[in-house]
C-alpha cells in the first residue's frame, strides 16, 4: 500500500464527500497515447485493450474521447525554430481511425504545443508558442542577460472552431505578453513595481535564459465560471484567466465577466514570481495538469494539479495535490495586498517520497467515487488512490517498449460514457508479463531487445521471433547482431524485424509474440559462458494485432 502524506483536512473533505476511504476502483476505460508511439489506445479495469486508433504520427501529448466517439489528439511535427515541442498538429479520429478534421498550427512564429482542450461549443483551446525576437524582448523589458537564446518562445492560448476537413478560425486568443510588469528597464511602457501588480507577470522572473521562458504545459475549462486554468512549468505557479472576454479585451485590463480583460485573476504555486512571498512558501515544483475538478465528483470547482516536485526542498519526488481557491459564485477572487494567494496549504495530497515520482509530464484525474487516477509519465505507470491513499488499481504500460513507456496524461471514461457507444465488448488479450526483451505487438516494425547476460567479453546474440495465431498461422523471423559486453555486464542490442505476413493477421485475431534470445555455438565468441548459462531470457506477450 503506497503511504500519503496529507494534512489535517484530509478527514474533513473525506467525511463531507463521501468518498470511500478504501474500496473498489471506479469502474470505466483508460485512454492513453505513449510518447514514443502513434497509437492511441483504451483499455479495461483488467489491462486488455478493447479498441485503438492507430496513425502514422507521433503522439503529441494526450487526445481526449469525445461524446459522438472521436478522439481528438495533438501530434508531434518537426519544427526547427521550437525543437522539442508536443505537438504542432491537432486531428479528430473517427472511431475505425479515420481522419475527420485537423489543424495544422506551426509556422515560423507559433507552434502548438503540449495541451488542447475540447469545449462544449465543439471549439478546441490549444496552447502554443509564439515567436519574439530579441528586439522585441528588450522593448518589453527583458535583461539581456536573460536571452541566451537570442530570443523568446512565451505562450499563448487560442481557441480554433474548426471548418471543414483540414480548416479553422481562430475566434479567441490569449497571450501572456500582453500582461507583463518589469522593474529593469525604467524607459519601458511595462515598468513598475512588480509586488504591485499580481495580475501581472515580471518578464524578468525565470530559472534560466532559455528561449522556453513559461512553458505551459496544460490548459483546462470551466464553463461555470467561463474561466480558463493554465499550468506556467517555467514560473512553478497556475493562472487563472477570463475567458468571457473579446480577444481585443484579452490583450487588455478591461472588460469580461470579471472587468479585468486578460489580466491574471488568480495564481498559486510561488508568491516569489510576484514579490509576495519567498522560497519557504513556494508549493509547486515543475508542475503539470492544473484542472478544475468536474461536477459529479467529490470536491467539484476545486483544482487539482500534478506537482512534480523536481528540485523540491528535501529531496525530489512528486504528489497531486488539490487546492480550494478563493472564489465566489461570480467568479471573483480574493486577494489581501502585498500577500500571497490563498490557500495556505492544498486541501489534499496524495505523495510517497520514496517510491513516486515523475520529473516530467505526468497528470491526475479526480473520479465520481471519489479516487484520484495518476499518470507517474516518466514510468508510465497508472494507478489509481483513494483519498485515504491506499492503491486500488494500476497498470503499467509497454508500449511500445517497456522501457520507454512514457505517457503524459490519462483519462478514465465511465461505461455509460455517450462516446464508448461503438465499444463492442469484444477485448484483446491482456499482456501476461513485463517483457524481459522485445515490444508489444501493435506494429509490423517490433523492436527486440535482446539482453546479453554471459561473462564473457564479447558475444553475438540472435532473435527469434515466433508469432501465431488462433486460427493457426504463424511466422518465424530471425535477427542477428553483436553485443560487446564487460566481463560480467550486460547489454541491450535492437533489432527492427518486419513482419510481412502481418496482413493476415489484421482483425481481432489474438495472437503470442515471443522473442527469445539463442546463442548456440558456434556463434559464441571466446571465452565461452559456464554451462547452464544463457544470454537472455525469453518472455511470451498476448495482444491484439492491428
Amino acid at each position: 500500500m503506497r503511504k500519503l502524506l496529507a494534512y489535517g483536512v484530509l478527514i474533513v473533505l473525506t467525511l463531507l464527500s463521501g468518498g470511500p476511504a478504501c474500496g473498489d476502483p471506479f469502474e470505466g476505460y483508460t485512454l492513453f497515447s505513449p510518447k514514443q508511439g502513434s497509437t492511441a489506445f483504451l483499455i479495461n479495469m483488467d489491462g486488455q485493450v478493447v479498441h485503438y486508433w492507430a496513425t502514422p504520427h507521433l503522439a503529441g501529448s494526450s487526445g481526449y474521447l469525445l461524446e459522438d466517439g472521436t478522439l481528438l489528439r495533438p501530434y508531434y511535427v518537426n519544427n526547427p525554430v521550437f525543437p522539442g515541442t508536443h505537438g504542432g498538429h491537432v486531428q479528430r479520429l473517427a472511431w475505425d481511425g479515420s481522419v475527420l478534421w485537423e489543424f495544422d498550427y506551426s509556422s515560423e512564429t507559433r507552434m502548438q504545443h503540449h495541451d488542447i482542450e475540447p469545449l462544449p461549443n465543439g471549439n478546441i483551446l490549444m496552447v502554443a508558442y509564439e515567436y519574439k525576437s530579441m528586439e522585441q524582448c528588450i522593448a518589453a523589458g527583458r535583461d539581456p542577460s536573460l536571452l541566451n537564446q537570442g530570443y523568446l518562445v512565451p505562450d499563448t492560448i487560442v481557441e480554433v472552431e474548426p471548418s471543414g476537413p483540414d480548416g479553422g478560425t481562430i475566434v479567441w486568443e490569449w497571450h501572456i505578453w500582453d500582461h507583463l510588469v518589469q522593474d529593469f528597464d525604467p524607459t519601458r511602457e511595462n515598468y513598475g513595481v512588480v509586488a504591485e501588480h499580481p495580475e501581472l507577470v515580471d518578464i524578468n522572473y525565470a530559472f534560466s535564459g532559455n528561449a522556453d521562458w513559461t512553458h505551459c504545459n496544460s490548459v483546462a475549462y470551466n464553463e461555470v465560471l467561463d474561466q480558463i486554468v493554465i499550468s506556467a512549468y517555467g514560473m512553478c505557479e497556475i493562472y487563472v484567466v477570463d475567458h468571457s472576454t473579446t480577444t481585443e479585451e484579452a490583450a487588455g485590463h478591461s472588460g469580461g465577466n470579471s472587468g479585468k480583460g486578460g489580466d491574471i485573476l488568480y495564481r498559486w504555486g510561488n508568491p516569489q514570481v510576484y514579490r509576495a512571498g519567498t522560497s519557504d512558501e513556494q508549493k509547486f515544483w515543475f508542475q503539470h495538469d492544473a484542472e478544475w475538478i468536474e461536477e459529479g465528483c467529490p470536491g467539484a470547482g476545486n483544482i487539482l494539479v500534478f506537482n512534480n516536485g523536481l528540485g523540491r526542498p528535501g529531496g525530489n519526488y512528486s504528489s497531486v495535490e488539490e487546492i480550494v481557491p478563493p472564489v465566489d459564485s461570480g467568479g471573483a477572487y480574493s486577494l489581501t495586498p502585498g500577500e500571497a494567494y490563498g490557500p495556505a496549504e492544498p486541501l489534499w495530497i496524495y505523495a510517497d517520497p520514496e517510491n513516486f515520482m515523475s520529473g516530467f509530464m505526468a497528470g491526475s484525474q479526480r473520479l465520481p467515487n471519489g479516487d484520484t487516477l495518476i499518470c507517474e509519465a516518466g514510468s508510465g505507470h497508472f494507478f489509481e488512490v483513494t483519498l485515504s491513499g491506499e492503491t486500488v488499481w494500476e497498470y503499467t504500460n509497454l508500449y511500445p517498449m517497456n522501457y520507454w513507456n512514457t505517457v503524459f496524461k490519462i483519462e478514465r471514461y465511465a461505461p455509460g460514457y455517450p462516446g464508448l457507444v461503438n465499444l463492442t465488448g469484444t477485448v484483446g488479450a491482456k499482456l501476461t508479463c513485463r517483457p524481459v526483451m522485445g515490444t508489444v505487438p501493435f506494429s509490423t516494425s517490433i523492436t527486440v531487445m535482446l539482453a546479453n547476460r554471459c561473462s564473457g567479453l564479447s558475444r553475438r546474440c540472435s532473435g527469434r521471433i515466433d508469432i501465431g495465431t488462433a486460427g493457426g498461422a504463424s511466422y518465424t523471423g530471425w535477427r542477428s547482431g553483436w553485443a560487446n559486453v564487460a566481463a560480467g555486464g550486460s547489454h541491450l542490442t535492437s533489432w527492427a524485424q518486419i513482419i510481412p505476413a502481418l496482413g493476415s493477421f489484421i482483425g481481432d485475431s489474438t495472437f503470442t509474440l515471443v522473442v527469445e534470445d539463442v546463442t548456440p555455438p558456434p556463434y559464441n565468441l571466446p571465452p565461452y559462458p559456464p554451462a547452464g548459462d544463457t544470454a537472455g531470457s525469453a518472455c511470451t506477450v498476448t495482444g491484439v494485432a492491428p
